[in-house]
């Protein structure tokens, strides 16, 4: 296993953004907070159903993530998946029509919060199975390098999903491929409400999960958007060259697979019903004074690459852009019953042909 280190000041990949890099990164975590508070508001009015995970305080992980990679380079989420969707590109108004259960919603209205897809931006879920999204992952890094593409795939998961099955059987063939692949770990330290200190073992020190399968281990801050940036820039740049045209090691092109433990902390609960019982309001707090948006905010002024009558600004036409995807949303129209028999197989037949509903028991009586 190699272990990355902490770069010299120096020679940081950040370093090389231009100011209007930096602000793009600093609107898109404005969109996701502003999106994310909305998003609450619509679904403690019953406007959204389901499951609804919220992304408030983890917006520099996607952000600095996505930022590092290429737009063609294959990104796949677990079910907290609305910050990554915005990252990548989607559309507002498509996201937000999604959890309305609306037909111009991303997915048609059928994935809701937990299934953002959005091919045009290389965006692959949203899955709602914990570690569900890590054998797909895979699948698609094998894709890159079967056909030799200068690409790598970015799988996000939960602390939970490390103690699922189908994330080590994934880990280990990852390792024994050599995909171009990096799993990143965004270590909320809480699985629902269990600390990661009391569901999985050697939770200090994450590297050993990355040492079984000899993957390249990373740690990074993810309260950071450049110290995420800076990581996932690193580490992508050499993860490309995975692309064996063979399956097997082949140490001259790229480091294969990687696995990066970026610690970063929910502001809110697990969930929009949980009560957040099993965490103090004073551990909240305290992690809300490193905030990401402020952090950023403040190197930016320091930097004077803007003003604070600019962010302001900034912050004010996102607000406004949130406002219009929900008024988007509202006056959509509903996902039709029709809609439940298509997008089911990837070659329908007989009954899936055309959307063509399948005949129920008691009109096959009839």
């Amino acid at each position: 296993m190699t272990t990355m280190t902490d770069q010299h000041p120096s020679t940081r990949p950040s370093d090389q953004l231009s100011g209007a890099q930096l602000m793009q990164m600093l609107r898109q975590m404005l969109l996701i907070r502003r999106f994310e508070e909305r998003t609450a508001q619509n679904y403690q009015q019953a406007k959204i159903g389901g499951f609804c995970h919220l992304y408030i305080g983890q917006e520099a992980v996607a952000v600095g993530a996505a930022a590092a990679l290429h737009g063609e380079d294959p990104l796949i989420a677990a079910y907290r998946d609305h910050g990554h969707a915005l990252a990548r590109g989607m559309d507002p108004r498509y996201a937000m029509a999604e959890m309305f259960g609306r037909v111009s919603g991303c997915a048609k209205g059928k994935g809701g919060s937990m299934h953002f897809f959005d091919k045009p931006h290389q965006m692959y879920g949203g899955h709602a199975i914990v570690g569900g999204q890590v054998p797909l992952a895979v699948g698609l890094a094998f894709g890159i390098q079967y056909q030799q593409q200068d690409k790598v795939c970015l799988c996000f998961l939960g602390d939970g999903a490390l103690n699922q099955g189908a994330t080590h059987e994934s880990m280990n063939l990852a390792g024994i491929w050599r995909l171009p692949l990096i799993v990143a770990v965004e270590n909320n330290m809480y699985s629902m409400g269990t600390h990661i200190a009391r569901g999985t073992s050697c939770a200090e020190d994450l590297s050993v999960k990355a040492a079984a399968y000899g993957l390249t281990f990373a740690r990074c801050d993810g309260m950071d958007v450049l110290a995420v940036y800076d990581t996932f820039k690193a580490l992508a740049d050499q993860v490309r060259g995975s692309t064996c045209k063979t399956l097997g090691h082949n140490p001259e092109r790229g480091i294969g697979a990687a696995f990066v433990d970026v610690q970063t902390y929910r502001f809110k609960g697990h969930s929009m019903s949980d009560p957040q019982k099993y965490r103090s309001k004073d551990e909240v707090a305290q992690y809300e004074e490193q905030d990401a948006i402020a952090r950023l905010s403040q190197t930016l002024l320091e930097r004077r690459v803007t003003t604070q009558e600019q962010i302001e600004a900034i912050d004010a036409e996102v607000k406004q852009q949130v406002l219009d995807a929900v008024k988007y949303a509202n006056e959509a129209p509903p996902t039709p019953m029709e809609e439940l028999y298509t997008d089911v197989y990837a070659q329908p037949y007989g009954p899936y042909q055309q959307g063509k509903a399948p005949l129920l028991m008691e009109d096959q009586q009839d």
